[in-house]
């Protein structure tokens, strides 16, 4: 039996692997889509989208199925647990890169907006913290999975920065109303990206050390 869990949580963590993957590589090709107003690029993120959703789905099944079967405990109860809510997590996460893309268009051929450079300043953050949550996860790295957690105060007043800057010009400039609007969504999109990598890295923990530490300092 204890073979048995042992191959499935390993298959499992590489599913997780491969959709934390796609969801990297769909935050990264958005936000260069943004930057460099590349609606091809924007629209192949849209594209893959699906998959990454069918992929949720997969791990959500295999999740359930473990705890069916093998009704695992202690440190293979908290990793099967953890993965559900990380596997929701990068869906979630796709789904803002799949956001952002979406506003590539518009932004291209409406008024032109220069883009605040808050914006790339929080997207290399973000990015980084993504990259770094994944790597906790498979590395079951709880310290790397605290350092993330520092790093989101940091996007937080970035995306106050923007949000500020898009109403000052949205008053100078109020015929690039719809575009300043778009540039503070992508923002907030950003922000709940950096979210969602801090959301796993407190999984992480958990995942490791049994220890919830949502909501207060860890």
């Amino acid at each position: 039996m204890t073979r048995h869990i042992e191959r499935q949580i390993s298959a499992l963590k590489e599913k997780i692997q491969r959709v934390g993957t796609l969801v990297e590589e769909a935050i990264s090709k958005s936000i260069t889509a943004v930057i460099n107003l590349d609606q091809p690029l924007a629209q192949r993120v849209l594209d893959n989208d699906e998959q990454i959703d069918r992929m949720e789905v997969e791990v959500e099944e295999e999740c359930l199925k473990i705890l069916a079967l093998y009704q695992p405990v202690a440190a293979d109860l908290r990793f099967v647990v953890a993965a559900l809510k990380i596997n929701n997590d990068l869906e979630r996460m796709g789904d803002l890169a799949t956001n952002i893309a979406k506003r590539v268009g518009p932004l291209a051929t409406g008024e032109p907006c220069e883009l605040p450079g808050e914006i790339r300043t929080m997207a290399m953050r973000a990015e980084e913290m993504v990259r770094q949550c994944l790597g906790a996860v498979i590395h079951a790295d709880p310290t790397l999975a605290r350092q993330i957690r520092d790093q989101d105060d940091a996007v937080d007043d970035a995306r106050q920065r923007v949000r500020r800057k898009v109403m000052d010009a949205v008053r100078a400039h109020p015929e690039k109303l719809e575009n300043l609007l778009r540039i503070n969504s992508i923002s907030k999109h950003i922000e709940r990206i950096a979210d969602m990598a801090t959301n796993i890295a407190e999984d992480v923990i958990y995942m490791v050390e049994g220890d919830i530490v949502r909501h207060r300092d860890a």
